[in-house]
């Protein structure tokens, strides 16, 4: 008898390495054959004059491809296996895994890292600018926008204004935009372009990729021509980009997406939003501290997927800080004249000097052929995908704003570095329940876990307390006491459900929530840690209290 060690590359799942196994077993000659996912093997013993070639042909009628191995050179599993022949390559088969990445955002880069890490041979493919959405066009030159508006804010108003004489700052708008820009391209070199030209085992190819076939892409390179890549796994992370919505006369006006709006080197004297969500409340406000006047046109109410508080106390922030803000308002017509915009709307006509669309975005997958490859995907093109990031072909994953998943880019990074351990054998998966988020107006707002509304849709009873920013001593002592924190926990248990929060620096505090949710403490519990003394995290533990005490009872630090 003769033992033969096959690799196999091409499996997805336990039940890959069973059918691996049966068809073996049905090889002429084969005694005994045993296949593992997890290893990416097969041993079999087999009559002496079994040619291997019937071994691997077993495999390949499968999908799968198969290789004779030297047992002497067979390691313990498939990342040991990996890590010795890094190579560089394009097409499949020999020795390593060739994985293809479409993207170079915050899932692809985070997958391509980790992927190459374990021994793979990476190929990442951006028809773009290197960094996707995040480090170009989003999370970093928003929140340098914000932090500039916010500075321009408290110079021009502030709750220390009888001691602190207030100034009318000049706003340099060409400066700051040289300033967000510079700093932008800076971390896109040091954090996306330097560690992809840096990293062994990754490969970037720039062009525009497709599917042809389940393990095939076609690039039509940005250099002019075609190039074919074939993979073993394959991980789409795509991102998304504003989507836009089709109201009559749109279409063919200088509108501004948030990728105009960020990159625009003037402040318009009025500037129309359409919208209710992240986008239009965090750079509506921005405008409006950098001297715009601004009116928001919400189509229900803002924030209406969140527990009604929240809209309500960032509403009166905009009212109070002189943004106009049209509840229940449909924009039927808009029209470009003179310069200027016209809306019509159910409230009426509105003008102004330019027009922010920021009514959600759209996944980037319209043009990756995702049926040859047997991808489905949900409403909007967004591609479905399961707790371990696989898509409806097992061995293609997708990450990121162009899958079902919540848009955040921290989610992204998380998504692409599982998918990157499980297309190279591992058993990672991505759990949201516990997942932060943060809108960055000011105050921000924050939440984890369910709302009332969305414990009761799952049959949870809750109880809730809600502390306004009165009783929390940072915000006393920072003057500034809009906003409130709320606790959900399940009324049998007291154990935490959720937690929503409009505060300054609610993005810090809401990570300390995450972890007792995660943790599943109760309130009393959570009541019962040590909580540094003025700072807002505070008003955790305080709202906590709440639950089985009146707070204003308590002297300012009382454990």
């Amino acid at each position: 008898m003769n033992n033969y060690d096959l690799r196999i590359t091409g499996m997805t799942c336990e039940s890959c390495a069973v059918h691996v196994q049966a068809a073996l077993e049905k090889v002429p000659g084969v005694h005994v054959a045993d296949a593992s996912y997890a290893k990416g093997t097969a041993q079999v013993t087999a009559n002496p004059d079994l040619s291997p070639k019937a071994l691997t042909a077993a495999v390949a009628a499968l999908g799968y491809r198969a290789e004779l191995a030297d047992v002497s050179s067979a390691g313990d599993g498939l990342h040991e296996r990996l890590r010795e022949s890094p190579g560089h390559g394009d097409k499949a088969g020999g020795g390593t895994l060739q994985i293809a990445i479409i993207g170079t955002g915050g899932a692809a880069m985070a997958g391509a890292i980790r992927a190459a890490e374990r021994g793979a041979n990476v190929t990442v493919i951006e028809r773009g600018v290197v960094g996707g959405t995040c480090v170009n066009i989003g999370c970093v030159p928003s929140k340098i926008m914000i932090r500039a508006a916010h500075v321009a804010h408290t110079r021009r108003t502030s709750p220390f204004d009888d001691g602190i004489d207030p100034c009318a700052p000049a706003i340099r708008r060409d400066a700051l935009l040289a300033q967000q820009q510079a700093r932008v391209e800076e971390l896109r070199h040091a954090k996306y372009e330097t560690i992809l030209a840096g990293t062994p085992g990754i490969t970037l190819l720039r062009g525009a990729a497709r599917f042809v076939d389940g393990h095939t892409l076609s690039v039509s390179l940005n250099e002019g021509g075609e190039r074919t890549i074939s993979f073993d796994r394959c991980l789409i992370a795509t991102g998304a980009r504003p989507a836009v919505p089709p109201i009559p006369g749109l279409a063919g006006t200088p509108y501004w997406t948030s990728t105009d709006a960020l990159a625009a080197n003037a402040i318009p004297q009025h500037l129309l939003v359409i919208g209710a969500g992240v986008v239009a409340t965090e750079l509506g406000q921005a405008y409006a501290r950098l001297g715009s006047r601004v009116t928001v046109i919400a189509r229900s109410e803002l924030f209406f997927r969140e527990d009604p508080m929240i809209g309500e106390a960032i509403g009166q922030v905009f009212t109070d800080e002189g943004i106009r803000l049209l509840r229940q308002t449909q924009v039927h017509r808009v029209r470009h004249r003179d310069g200027g915009f016209i809306l019509e709307t159910s409230g009426g006509e509105l003008r102004g000097d330019a027009l922010l669309v920021a009514t959600g975005r759209t996944p980037n997958t319209d043009t990756l052929e995702l049926a040859r490859a047997g991808i489905r995907t949900a409403k909007g093109r967004a591609i479905e995908v399961d707790a371990h990031l696989h898509t409806s072909a097992p061995h293609i994953y997708a990450a990121g704003d162009c899958t079902d998943q919540p848009q955040f880019v921290y989610v992204a990074a998380a998504g692409g570095t599982r998918a990157a351990i499980n297309m190279t054998g591992g058993e990672a998966t991505l759990d949201l329940s516990t997942m932060p988020t943060v809108v960055f107006t000011e105050p921000q707002i924050a939440t984890v876990g369910l709302s009332e509304a969305e414990a009761h849709s799952e049959g949870i009873e809750t109880d809730s307390r809600t502390l306004t920013l009165d009783n929390v001593p940072r915000a006393l002592a920072n003057f500034d006491t809009r906003g409130f924190i709320k606790i959900v926990v399940e009324a049998a248990s007291g154990r935490l459900l959720g937690v929503q929060a409009v505060a300054g620096n609610a993005g810090d505090l809401i990570q300390t929530a995450a972890l007792a949710i995660h943790a599943r403490l109760t309130a009393p519990e959570l009541a019962d840690q040590l909580f540094p003394y003025l700072t807002m995290v505070e008003g955790l533990k305080l709202c906590a209290q709440t639950f089985s005490r009146d707070v204003k009872q308590l002297s300012c630090c009382a454990g």
